[in-house]
């Protein structure tokens, strides 16, 4: 595969303006532009996006450019060197079929399509995505479609890195014709990762679909007139049909959403790093700090910490729990830190990755003091203290105590206020 994207490239830097337009324009691209643009957007089609489809146009260019030229010309053409490796054929299975006649076949999910179209998918190092089996994700039957083929199997989500925006890019065609139908629809549908009940349509944050390089359009927000209420979004099929490539073209469709997980954990080494600059030692300072003591117990609610959140803007290094925060907030939002009293804005939020890490480790203990090279230590409670005094000792004690009693103060009274009675 290597050897065909230097071959592409090649091809490509030979082109004149006209051809490149043909190129883009072939992906759905934009044609306008100097040479340089078109250049380096052709150039980045053939290192992102290199499908089978888009190398067979760059070769059927290059070779319709020397085809005026003579055969000398065309055999050393850039795109006529020998090439050794050449990308294995699509494969073909298959596809699960919902009940209707007639032999179908389907993309392979399994297959490994960062091998066949280069190491990098739109920017970003592809991480093979976990195809989940039919008995494991069920949705929820749709009564106004009749589903004639599955295009693509199940497939999740998969984070490809930190980035609060992720991309999940997917390859499939299909050749099938089926008798007397004139007309289908391809649809896109997405839901949770449960298996305990059949699914319905949801749509993850900050949903966007494109499909061969162009935007889909998706449903959007309901808007609501009463104040404090979200607004609701119609989760539905989303219809993809106007932008497919038909015949053997294989038809590319990229979703990109938001994490659910927007609190990203900070690394342990970073937090580490930050517990070394609380304690460290100030020159201008005469008391020296050695430690610092971290409780492991949520006080508000008394229970140990599940999710160690804190500030970026917090000086204390004590965390407290984002799931119970949270939900403090949904009820009345004031979005104050309860450790330090200061303003802990939602963005502004870190997950301690270092707390998170002690509070696996540390099952016994509530309590734990950080040390100035930045390790850290439990703190164990201390033992009861228990009277030991034994009860034949009670007597003398009680002796000696009547003796170091003082004695007990008279009545003096004056002899003017005596009474005679």
């Amino acid at each position: 595969m290597a050897a065909e994207l230097v071959e592409a490239k090649n091809m490509v830097m030979s082109f004149h303006v006209s051809d490149l337009q043909m190129l883009l324009g072939y992906v759905s691209l934009s044609k306008s532009g100097l040479k340089p643009e078109l250049m380096a957007q052709a150039l980045q089609l053939v290192q992102f996006d290199c499908s089978p489809e888009v190398f067979k146009k760059i070769k059927a260019l290059n070779e319709t450019r020397f085809a005026k030229k003579g055969p000398e010309a065309v055999a050393s053409a850039p795109g006529n060197l020998p090439v050794q490796s050449r990308s294995p054929e699509l494969p073909f299975i298959p596809s699960y079929d919902h009940g209707a006649s007639g032999s179908r076949t389907s993309l392979s999910p399994n297959f490994d399509y960062p091998s066949l179209y280069g190491k990098h998918v739109n920017g970003l190092s592809r991480i093979p995505p976990k195809v989940m089996s039919k008995s494991e994700v069920c949705l929820v039957k749709l009564p106004f479609y009749d589903v004639v083929d599955e295009l693509l199997k199940p497939t999740e989500l998969v984070a490809q890195n930190s980035e609060k925006l992720q991309d999940s890019p997917c390859v499939f065609n299909s050749r099938d014709l089926h008798p007397g139908v004139k007309f289908v629809q391809v649809v896109l549908r997405i839901c949770y990762t449960d298996i305990s009940s059949p699914q319905e349509d949801q749509y993850p944050p900050n949903i966007a679909v494109k499909v061969n390089h162009n935007y889909c359009s998706v449903p959007g927000y309901y808007p609501s007139n009463k104040p404090g209420v979200k607004p609701k979004r119609p989760c539905r099929p989303i219809n993809l049909t106007n932008l497919m490539y038909l015949s053997s073209v294989s038809n590319r469709v990229t979703v990109t959403w938001q994490l659910w997980q927007e609190l990203l954990m900070k690394h342990p080494e970073l937090c580490k790093t930050l517990v070394k600059e609380k304690l460290r030692l100030d020159p201008d300072s005469e008391i020296a700090t050695t430690g610092v003591r971290v409780s492991l117990i949520y006080p508000l609610v008394k229970m140990c910490l599940t999710v160690p959140c804190r500030a970026e803007t917090c000086a204390p290094l004590q965390c407290f729990d984002a799931v119970f925060y949270l939900q403090m907030n949904e009820k009345k939002p004031t979005w104050m830190c309860p450790v330090c009293d200061k303003a802990a804005q939602y963005d502004q939020r870190i997950i301690d990755g270092l707390l998170s890490k002690i509070l696996t480790e540390c099952k016994d203990s509530d309590e734990i003091e950080f040390l100035v090279d930045g390790s850290w230590r439990p703190i164990k409670p201390g033992p009861d203290v228990v009277d030991l005094t034994l009860d034949s000792s009670s007597s003398s004690s009680s002796s000696s105590k009547e003796e170091e009693r003082p004695p007990q103060k008279r009545l003096c009274y004056e002899k003017e206020l005596l009474s005679a009675c």
